[in-house]
C-alpha cells in the first residue's frame, strides 16, 4: 500500500491563520529582514518571506545593502535592528557575499530577535533543552509529525545531514521528544544499515535521490527535507518509490517546503510574545 502523503500545504495554512490570531491578539507583530548583493534567488525567497508576513498582518521591513558592503557596515545594519524596540525580530538571508563573515554577522544577533534561530545563544539553548527561538523547518518538520500524530518517544530516528540549519536541530529536537537517534554525513559507513532500520527518516542534505527505495524500512515515516531543481523539475532527498514502503511521506513540492515559510511566522509571533514578557519570564 503506498504512503499516505503528508499535505504541508493544509498544515501550513493552519499555522498561518494561528499566526494571524496571536499577531492581532499582541496588536501587531514586526519582522524586518536584511539582504546583502544581488543574488536572484535570495531576492525571491525575500519577497516571498514579505508577502507571507503581510498576508497574516506582520508589519514588515525590507533592508537591502549592496554587494560591497563592507563587514562593520554589515555588523552596524544589525545593531541598528537589534536596538530597534517596535522590531519583534529579524533575520538576515544567507548567503552573503564571499568577502563578508557569515558567523561574525550571525553571532551580532540579538538572539531574542533571532527568527532563524541560528545564534550560537539559540543553538545552545537548544542542545540544553532550554527554550529557544529553533530554525523554521526543524520546528515545521515535528509540526507536522504531530499534526499527523506520529508516535516520536521510543521510536528510531536517522537524521541524514548535520548542518546547523536543519539537520543539528533536527535531531536535538527529536532527541527531545524521546526518540533514539543516529545522524548521517558524508563519512558516514553503510548508510543503508542505519535507515533500514528508522522509524522516522528525515533527509536533510540537498542531493537528488540521495535515498533510495530501498534504503527505507517498510512503515517508517519519511520526511523529505531536500529541494533539489534540475532541468527535469524539483526533486527531493528521496527517491518518490520509497513511497510505496512508507507509511507517511512528504512528497516534494508540497511537503517540508510550505511549513518552512510558515513557522518563519510563527516564530515572529513567538519572538514578539518573549520579548513582551516581564523580564524575569526571560531568565534574566
Amino acid at each position: 500500500m503506498a504512503a499516505t502523503l503528508i499535505d504541508g500545504k493544509a498544515v501550513a495554512e493552519k499555522v498561518k491563520a494561528e499566526v494571524e490570531a496571536e499577531a492581532a491578539e499582541l496588536g501587531g507583530v514586526r519582522l524586518a529582514t536584511i539582504l546583502v548583493g544581488d543574488d536572484p534567488a535570495s531576492h525571491i525567497y525575500i519577497r516571498h518571506k514579505h508577502a507571507d508576513a503581510r498576508a497574516v498582518g506582520i508589519y514588515t521591513d525590507d533592508r537591502r545593502l549592496p554587494a560591497e558592503t563592507t563587514q562593520e557596515e554589515l555588523l552596524e545594519a544589525i545593531r541598528e535592528l537589534n536596538e530597534d524596540d517596535s522590531l519583534d525580530g529579524f533575520l538576515l538571508q544567507l548567503p552573503l557575499p564571499d568577502h563578508l563573515d557569515e558567523a561574525a554577522a550571525i553571532a551580532e544577533i540579538d538572539p531574542l530577535k533571532d527568527v532563524d534561530g541560528l545564534t550560537p545563544c539559540n543553538q545552545g539553548l537548544l542542545l540544553l533543552g532550554r527554550p529557544a527561538l529553533v530554525g523554521a523547518t526543524p520546528v515545521g518538520v515535528m509540526r507536522l509529525l504531530d499534526e499527523y500524530r506520529v508516535q516520536v518517544a521510543g521510536r528510531r530516528a536517522v537524521v541524514i545531514g548535520r548542518s546547523s540549519i536543519v539537520g543539528k536541530p533536527m535531531a536535538l529536537l527529536l532527541l527531545q521528544a524521546n526518540a533514539t537517534v543516529s545522524i548521517c554525513h558524508s563519512q558516514t559507513i553503510d548508510m543503508a544499515r542505519l535507515t533500514t532500520d528508522a522509524d522516522i527518516l528525515v533527509a536533510a542534505v540537498g542531493s537528488t535521490h540521495l535515498v533510495s527505495a530501498d534504503m527505507v524500512k517498510a512503515g517508517a515515516t519519511v520526511i523529505d527535507v531536500g529541494m533539489n531543481r534540475t532541468d527535469d523539475g524539483l526533486f527531493g532527498d528521496v527517491d518518490p518509490g520509497a513511497a510505496e514502503l512508507a507509511e507517511y511521506m512528504t512528497p516534494v513540492p508540497g511537503g517540508v517546503g510550505p511549513m518552512t515559510r510558515a513557522m518563519l511566522l510563527a516564530n515572529a509571533v513567538k519572538a514578539a510574545r518573549a520579548r513582551r514578557a516581564p523580564l524575569a519570564s526571560r531568565g534574566h
